[in-house]
């Protein structure tokens, strides 16, 4: 057995100073579901809402016992690190200076700056997170503070294996599976290198979003590498690259066994969770949960464990989230239509929809001396499968018409 389950331990016993366990909780709804014991590690109801301020306080103290000079501190972060770095720093009394983007909502400024109140002074840099974190960094060097690493930091993953910690002791044995989300890794290497050690029986899964699958890259080519793309949307998740320390404690993951959510798809989750249990997720909080579906088989009788990683949600996405929810159910869909310049050509078109079918968007302009003009419409039904007979009913019509909801490029100019 090595020194980490130690640590880790030491590591809970500290994060007692600054909030109780998070809560597991045996969920009915998914239970029923699944034929099986699904638990919730919820860390959306830690203080800042997520596990995050549990990496951010075991570094910040471990560094001040290393240096109990050492009374500044930097990150670089636009959500849930800030606010777990924020937290720590009003607990040790020391001064913290967060950059994040310019282009950070307010929602997440404000929040940032009550959780760390006089210990904090926000630095509003860059238009991209890079530029953000090379600001923080150059600052660091200049001003000899301390740089807080969102993830890959052994200190940091040593405050998140207290999340393993928690569920061991509150589920009272081992569960049979571990479900994970993964961003850079600090949560996913700091929980599988405890319960790998004190658990031999626990097997996990891991879950990246599909448009920020930088782990499962890494696996593909044996070492951390930087996506060329990535979809900010799962915004707790969305990283470019994993960590290098995170990566060597991941190593030996079997590529098989990490598991990519569509981003629309967990939108479907973040709202069943919502309507059915009142739990409020953010996106990357939903990821775990998101994938039972694909393990409902290998989970059949057995004890699950899904980490709710976080729930710091602005509603004011909320119509964004049911959106593309309903696009990814099949219950919403956009098209561009031809019609015909003539009275009672719209008449026409209004008598194909079925009894479920609403039109939810509506735009078109007369073009002078054309025979045809194009219309953008917006179509919600009740049932998927409507859509196959409105498309017949068009065609039978003989109208020419554009399926565009899964057009990326056409969907984020037009809708």
């Amino acid at each position: 057995m090595t020194d980490f389950p130690t640590q880790a331990r030491a590591a809970t016993q500290a994060l007692r100073e600054l909030f109780p366990e998070t809560p597991l909780q045996r969920n009915d709804f998914l239970s029923a579901r699944y034929d099986a014991e699904i638990w919730l590690k919820r860390e959306d109801l830690s203080p800042v809402r997520s596990y995050k301020l549990r990496g951010a306080f075991n570094a910040m103290r471990k560094v001040r016992t290393r240096q109990p000079d050492q009374h500044q501190f930097v990150c670089a972060s636009a959500g849930n690190h800030a606010q777990g770095v924020a937290f720590a720093c009003r607990h040790f009394g020391v001064q913290g200076v967060i950059f994040m983007p310019v282009t950070t909502p307010q929602q997440k400024i404000d929040k940032t700056r009550v959780f760390g109140g006089e210990n904090i002074r926000i630095e509003l840099t860059g238009d991209y997170f890079d530029q953000t974190l090379a600001a923080a960094q150059t600052y660091c060097a200049e001003q000899q503070a301390h740089f807080l690493s969102p993830f890959d930091d052994p200190d940091v993953i040593e405050g998140q294996a207290s999340v393993a910690v928690e569920l061991l002791e509150q589920l009272g044995r081992a569960p049979d599976l571990v479900v994970l989300p993964v961003g850079g890794g600090g949560l996913s290497s700091g929980v599988t290198g405890y319960l790998r050690d004190v658990a031999p029986g626990t097997d996990f899964r891991f879950v990246e979003p599909l448009g920020g699958a930088s782990l499962t890259a890494a696996l593909q080519e044996g070492a951390p590498t930087k996506l060329p793309r990535v979809n900010s949307f799962v915004d707790g998740a969305a990283v470019a690259r994993v960590g290098d320390n995170t990566f060597r404690m991941l190593s030996w993951v079997d590529a098989s066994n990490v598991l990519l959510a569509p981003e629309d798809r967990i939108c479907v989750t973040m709202l069943e969770m919502l309507n059915h249990e009142g739990i409020v997720l953010e996106p990357a909080g939903a990821l775990s949960v998101d994938v039972l579906p694909e393990l409902a088989d290998e989970i059949r009788g057995k004890t699950v464990v899904c980490v709710t990683s976080g729930g710091n949600f602005d509603f004011e996405r909320l119509p964004e989230v049911k959106e593309r929810a309903q696009r990814y159910a099949g219950l919403k869909k956009y098209f561009i239509l031809r019609m015909p310049q003539r009275p009672g050509a719209l008449r026409e078109f209004l008598n194909l929809l079925g009894p479920d079918d609403d039109i939810t968007r509506f735009e078109y302009l007369k073009k002078s001396a054309r025979n045809f003009g194009s219309v953008l419409i917006g179509i919600e039904t009740k049932t998927a499968g409507h859509f196959d007979d409105f498309r017949r009913r068009m065609e039978g019509a003989g109208l020419a018409f554009r399926d565009i909801t899964n057009d990326e490029a056409l969907s984020e100019f037009l809708i």
